[in-house]
């Protein structure tokens, strides 16, 4: 897979991770991990990455007495989900095009 399409859809995939709760580094890698193999080296600068975009925001709260970072999905962030979701009716279009059986393109 090309990177820059992989990287992009490691970015949705850690929004979707925090889309409806509030997460921290452990736990959006073992919900993503069922979809998509991610390791930390590769989690943190995405996370980094979608802070500096502002599509994600940071606090730190106490959990068993350490400081444990959790991240927030902004409305930047929920509003990439959507664009994503629009996007990908016109890649799936693309896909079923290059995918069909049969060569449908020829006119009598």
């Amino acid at each position: 897979m090309d990177i820059q399409m992989k990287r992009g859809l490691l970015d949705i995939c850690v929004l979707a991770a925090i889309k409806d709760a509030d997460s921290y580094g452990y736990q959006i890698i073992k919900d993503i991990k069922p979809h998509v193999e991610i390791s930390e080296s590769t989690l943190y600068p995405i996370l980094r990455r979608l802070e500096s975009a502002e599509q994600l925001t940071v606090y730190s709260a106490e959990y068993n007495g350490r400081l444990r970072k959790y991240y927030r999905i902004t409305a930047a962030g929920l509003a990439r989900l959507e664009e994503f979701k629009n996007e990908w009716k016109e890649i799936l279009s693309i896909y079923q095009f290059v995918t069909k059986e049969g060569n449908d393109n020829e006119k009598v």
